[in-house]
């Protein structure tokens, strides 16, 4: 595998989205936006957001919905690399956004679920019905600490309701090829769940011990002080997973096997998607130093999202 540094200088980069036209969008959660950078490393800001725009997907109707967490309060080392502590002293509180390409224009879809506000949204990904399933993370304050959710929303706003709920530090979030398991990475635990799908936002429950439902299909993979953060899915059902402190992405089988670590030089690493011929590039954020890079000939092609630009 080949890598190449695509942009530098980015506030903690997430969210990354293959274009048709080579391009990546992406937020800054540090800057607040939606950006695209081009392929010579040229960065664009597409929608000026505010709070902390975090994950990112294309929609039905070609629109860019945004999970929002409301801004985190930073810690910045000696060498300038950036992390998030808790919960910003302006904290704007949690929304799901939704973003036209053409005009910048940002509508906020979401900023409740059954009368219970959303508090640290993270990423979402979208099914074949055209509704969306997204994890609302919760936010970190000094002496206390959010239990979030898993949730699922239609692209037009009209609805949205609780898949599991509460759920410990929900980050990332994807569907396997076939979209009968949704899958979800908790943050703190280093662990990775699933759930079974009874149709669009609705899962089969485990029975206790299951803390939300849920099944656990690995945790902390190798025995390293790590934890998960975003994910993408392989055409073989694999889940690639942003690995944090241990840097870089651990893949999984769908049986809770670890499969390999792709180490890579920033502790934040913190997301991945694929794109390019075949989908066998792998776009991955190194949010730390606030990089994109891009690693070539990835084994495996990446799984095809129900929606693209």
């Amino acid at each position: 595998m080949k890598i190449r540094e695509i942009a530098s200088g980015l506030q903690f980069p997430e969210g990354p989205i293959a274009m048709s036209d080579g391009s990546i969008l992406l937020v800054e959660i540090g800057r607040g936006t939606l950006s695209r950078v081009m392929p010579d490393g040229r960065v664009h800001v597409v929608a000026d957001l505010g709070g902390g725009p975090n994950g990112a997907a294309i929609g039905p109707d070609g629109g860019v919905y945004v999970c929002n967490n409301g801004g985190f309060r930073w810690h910045v080392d000696d060498q300038g690399r950036r992390r998030p502590v808790g919960q910003a002293d302006d904290y704007s509180g949690g929304r799901i956004e939704r973003v036209d390409l053409a005009s910048g224009r940002s509508d906020r879809l979401f900023d409740c679920v059954d009368e219970i506000a959303l508090r640290g949204p993270n990423d979402l990904v979208f099914d074949a019905h055209g509704g969306f399933y997204f994890t609302d993370l919760g936010k970190v304050r000094e002496r206390e600490m959010d239990r979030g959710g898993i949730f699922y929303g239609l692209a037009d706003g009209r609805a949205a309701r609780v898949v599991a709920a509460p759920v410990m530090t929900p980050n990332g979030i994807a569907l396997s090829p076939d979209s009968t398991k949704l899958y979800y990475a908790e943050t703190e635990g280093a662990r990775l769940w699933s759930f079974d799908l009874r149709g669009p936002g609705i899962v089969e429950m485990q029975s206790w011990p299951s803390p939300h439902g849920g099944q656990m299909l690995a945790a902390s993979p190798g025995g390293h002080f790590q934890r998960f953060d975003s994910m993408a899915v392989d055409a073989e059902g694999n889940i690639c997973i942003a690995t944090l402190l241990h840097g870089g992405i651990t893949v999984i089988d769908p049986t809770g096997q670890t499969l390999h670590h792709v180490p890579l030089s920033d502790a934040y690493t913190t997301n991945i998607c694929f794109g390019g011929p075949q989908l066998r590039t792998a776009f991955v954020t190194l949010s730390g130093t606030g990089r994109l890079i891009a690693i070539d000939d990835w084994p495996v092609p990446g799984l095809r999202l129900a929606y693209e630009a």
